[in-house]
């Protein structure tokens, strides 16, 4: 009963912390780990005691590593190769072997400053992306270089990952990478093969039952078996999820499953910041506050400097200076490579507790940061010219046709004839299917969840047409369309005057009353003279 006490206790002090701190626009990652520093010092309950509570928290960074996975489009990599395959693979390579010589003169061996060199060179992708999405700055001329440079270390995380399991087998480095390109083969070849033929097939019937809850245990059972295979041939579970999520990546359910997925990978992901928070000793961090304190300082200055020269040869000064800030600080990633570095013995508890006490400041620092980034950068440069913004690599000034029925179809031949872009959303399997023989461009996802319409870009499109009869369905759809964007213009339809008033609390620009509509047309119908 006492643990019932502490799990009420801790989930408590999580609420009230994190409703605190979102007043100050600081994220949860940050309340999380607040809360687990109360709860290992208050209640005396250290995730070093509970193997479960560590393998709840492993899911939340596989549940990640899918959803990143999710999102590496291909395409997007084609518009961004500059930002991701050059300022990224500069800034990780850079910046890790700096830090690395750093580790070395400062008396680590080889191994253990590799590790700690680009386990601090990486960024804060979940903190930093957040922040440029709400403030609107993900598209300007500093957020498309930030985003290129947090995607490439999304990827590194990988290669990362893999040498930690390296540096812990104790034969050559040349068997040892034949042997991991081997099994990474195998791998890869297994699971493309259980993509084309058995995933697709599974997640299909999954569909077909229309009922979301299967649909989810069908989805996790993709994630948990591509990270155990992963595991089976030597490598980590994050790989294997993340080599899932480019799977599902190319196909059209990848916005519905990562809109299901995200309240349960943010809340595993909640766990794991908890139980970083919860290895972190107050009295070695105040024993070692200095250390800790010029650590940061050091870290983040020398991240920033590098990251300005890095692109002030080909971008503004000013593009360059809000880039290199908004990076400078060290990410989650870093906290779970010092995790696994920890267990191997290539540091020891102290210097992981210094390091992660390190990595937390950086991005409690952050949210201020980016906050004031316009106000420093207007300050040390004086440039007339304005920082160029740069349009979505995804869909823009476009109509997202919500339905894929009769009405949804002839809406789409008629704005195909028109020339307007637009895009179509439908939960129904053979509706979709119907759509993908059509050469539509169909997605399938639930037009009510508010991650699917991100997906879609619904704040720069010009209008959302609701095509299906359902009141209580419409309601839905027409509240998250106006949570996310308050001034769209949305077209729907209903039956009749009495449906109309139902939906009149919602302030539905458009209200197309089919009773009315028909009425007019059968009239002009009857009343036309053919000679």
């Amino acid at each position: 009963m006492e643990q019932v006490w502490i799990i009420l206790g801790a989930i408590f002090i999580a609420s009230a912390l994190n409703i605190v701190l979102r007043r100050f626009d600081f994220p949860t990652a940050i309340g999380y780990i607040f809360t687990g520093i109360i709860v290992a010092e208050f209640f005396h309950l250290n995730v070093h005691n509970s193997t479960i509570l560590e393998h709840v928290a492993e899911f939340g960074i596989v549940l990640l590593m899918f959803t990143i996975g999710l999102e590496f489009s291909f395409q997007e990599l084609k518009v961004m190769k500059k930002e991701v395959f050059v300022y990224g693979l500069l800034q990780v390579g850079i910046t890790g072997w700096i830090l690395a010589i750093i580790a070395m003169l400062l008396g680590f061996d080889v191994k253990s400053a590799i590790i700690i060199g680009f386990a601090l060179a990486l960024s804060s992708t979940a903190i930093v992306l957040k922040i440029l999405n709400e403030n609107g700055d993900i598209h300007s001329s500093y957020g498309r270089k930030a985003l290129g440079i947090l995607l490439f270390q999304d990827i590194a995380v990988i290669p990362l990952l893999l040498i930690i399991e390296i540096f812990t087998k104790d034969v050559s480095l040349t068997s040892l990478l034949l042997q991991t390109l081997l099994n990474m083969f195998l791998f890869f070849a297994l699971l493309l093969f259980l993509g084309k033929f058995v995933i697709d097939r599974f997640l299909r019937y999954a569909i077909n039952t229309k009922n979301q809850e299967i649909f989810l245990l069908a989805t996790f059972f993709i994630i948990f078996l591509s990270a155990e295979l992963s595991y089976f041939f030597g490598f980590s579970y994050s790989l294997g999820a993340f080599f899932a999520g480019m799977l599902l990546a190319e196909s059209h359910y990848k916005y519905q499953v990562e809109a299901d997925l995200a309240p349960f990978r943010d809340l595993l992901l909640g766990i794991f910041f908890f139980s970083v928070g919860n290895r972190i000793e107050l009295a070695s961090v105040l024993e070692n506050l200095g250390t800790i304190l010029s650590l940061v300082i050091a870290i983040m200055l020398l991240k920033a400097i590098i990251i300005y020269l890095i692109l002030i040869w080909s971008e503004q000064k000013r593009t360059a200076f809000k880039t290199a800030l908004s990076l400078a600080q060290i990410g989650e990633f870093a906290l779970a490579l010092f995790v696994l570095a920890t267990t191997n013995g290539f540091i020891s508890d102290q210097v992981a507790q210094i390091l992660s006490t390190a990595v937390i400041i950086s991005m409690i620092a952050t949210p201020f940061i980016l906050k004031n980034l316009k106000t420093l950068a207007d300050k040390l440069f004086k440039e007339p010219v304005r920082e160029l913004k740069i349009e979505s690599t995804g869909f823009n000034n476009h109509i997202i046709v919500c339905g894929y029925g009769p009405l949804g179809k002839d809406i789409c031949q008629d704005l195909k004839a028109r020339g307007f872009d637009y895009v179509v959303i439908e939960h129904d399997l053979l509706l979709y299917e119907q759509g993908v023989e059509n050469n539509e461009p169909i997605f399938f996802g639930n037009a009510a969840q508010r991650a699917v319409l991100e997906s879609l870009d619904l704040k720069n499109a010009c209008a959302v047409v609701i095509t299906f009869h359902n009141l209580e369905k419409i309601r839905l759809v027409t509240q998250s369309v106006l949570d996310l964007a308050p001034h769209a213009h949305i077209v729907a339809r209903v039956r009749d005057e009495k449906e109309a008033q139902a939906l009149q609390n919602l302030h539905i620009k458009s209200l197309v009353i089919t009773t009315k509509t028909l009425s007019k047309e059968m009239i002009e119908q009857l009343f036309y003279c053919r000679l």
